[in-house]
């Protein structure tokens, strides 16, 4: 289990002046999960470095070790957050398991494609929150392939009861692209586990518009270093060729998560800066590095190097239109940043916050209205407005990491917030706050 902070019910954040310094990014959570559930599925053992300790890697973690997946703490050896997996080849030791998720949708939704391909015998439940979140458009995509999934409450959402059928490879079968991008990583990733893939490609069809894009080129990224090719003909058509089996690269390093990062760059450009975060650079596979580049186009001074990005204030922060289709969790940093900006900012095509650990549209558009911001929201958009006044406030979170992190740069647009249970930061970054404080001058 993660070591974590102990946290109290809220926590008074005092109004920060400025901000400056370095900060080490912790693992990131898509890769980690990514490489964990790779790894137990490949022929040979892999050594993954600085994989995130925190709440949904302990999910995927817990899992893999109820599926008779033997991973070892190589700290000692290999350097801290190392783990050594020893993979399955593709075929697990337990068929029959009980599997507790909590609210990680990367752990889920990949777990659900990969037993279900395999078949067995598999309950897949989580947190009520994980029950309110879609996943009929993966089910259906492993129904099309020959699978048994079964709903055991609400259809189209979790628990799921997993059954011995398994998946068949050849053919077609589309997938909707404009809910959750992770539907599409979880069925690519479990493709070549699927009965005939040894000399039968598969094609995925992408069904309407695909958002996060980024993350799906996370996945294809990563199962090519375990060897698996994902054929990109075009933008809406996936092909995993006959023969795409695992195989171990031997190691693996995770990146610093470039979400985690927005927060601290934020912090450069409301608070002076400069702050450094180290583990994500340039030539990073996660798409929210781009993050960085919006805040350059809004007026911040934004500097890179091979590992480590460098943001501080630059001209005032321009306002105006933000198409956040690449970078939805990043994305909710700049409702915060909005808050200095010279004009309204408005946030678009950011309707995958709807389903994530809360409604953050909703949610982001109550707790800035607390502080008096004004703020607009629609289906798939938010308007917020500059607010040269703010007022105090204790934030709620709604056991959402992404919340509590954001309002908690509040304190560097003039006043001081309190966090409604800041332990939710567990999930993702348990240090969170003891990094943000290391940076702020009070």
């Amino acid at each position: 289990m993660t070591l974590s902070p102990e946290f109290p019910a809220q926590l008074p954040l005092p109004l920060a002046r400025r901000a400056t310094g370095t900060v080490t990014l912790p693992g990131s959570k898509s890769i980690s999960n990514r490489t964990l559930l790779l790894s137990a599925m490949a022929e040979g053992t892999t050594t993954l470095h600085n994989v995130l300790r925190a709440d949904d890697t302990d999910r995927m973690l817990e899992a893999l070790a109820l599926l008779g997946v033997r991973v070892e703490d190589a700290s000692a050896t290999a350097g801290a957050g190392a783990r050594r997996v020893h993979g399955s080849g593709g075929r697990l030791p337990v068929a029959r398991a009980d599997l507790f998720l909590g609210n990680a949708g990367t752990a889920v939704r990949p777990l659900t494609a990969a037993l279900a391909m395999l078949g067995g015998e598999y309950t897949i439940r989580g947190v009520p929150r994980m029950h309110e979140r879609p996943i009929g458009d993966l089910v259906d995509a492993l129904h099309a392939l020959g699978c048994t999934v079964r709903y055991l409450a609400k259809d189209g959402f979790p628990p799921l009861v997993i059954g011995n059928t398994g998946g068949q490879a050849g053919g077609q079968v589309p997938i909707r692209g404009d809910v959750s991008s992770q539907f599409l990583s979880a069925l690519l990733m479990a493709l070549p586990l699927a009965r005939g893939s040894a000399s039968a490609p598969t094609t995925i069809d992408v069904i309407g518009p695909l958002i996060s894009r980024p993350y799906v080129e996370i996945t294809t990224n990563l199962m090519q270093r375990f060897g698996v090719n994902a054929i990109t003909p075009d933008d809406a058509t996936f092909v995993i060729p006959a023969g795409a089996r695992y195989v171990s690269p031997g190691t693996v390093t995770v990146e610093g998560d470039a979400s985690g990062a927005s927060y601290f760059l934020a912090a450069g450009v409301l608070g002076g800066g400069p702050v450094r975060v180290q583990g994500v650079g340039r030539d990073s596979i996660q798409g929210d590095v781009a993050f960085a580049d919006v805040l350059a186009r809004l007026g911040a001074d934004v500097r890179f190097g091979p590992d480590w990005i460098e943001a501080r204030a630059g001209r005032p922060l321009d306002g105006g239109e933000i198409d956040c289709v690449a970078i939805p969790d990043a994305a909710m940093t700049l409702a915060i940043t909005a808050l200095q900006s010279t004009a309204p900012t408005t946030l678009i095509n950011i309707g995958s916050w709807r389903v994530k650990e809360t409604d953050r549209i909703a949610a982001m558009a109550k707790e800035l209205s607390k502080l008096g911001v004004t703020v607009e929201e629609g289906p798939d958009w938010m308007r917020v407005s500059p607010a040269p006044t703010l007022r105090t406030a204790t934030v709620h979170t709604y056991d959402d990491h992404r919340m509590a992190m954001c309002f908690a740069l509040v304190t560097l647009a003039g006043i001081p917030v309190t966090i409604d249970d800041p332990g939710c930061v567990r999930k993702t970054f348990p240090e969170y706050f003891a990094a943000l404080a290391q940076i702020l001058t009070r």
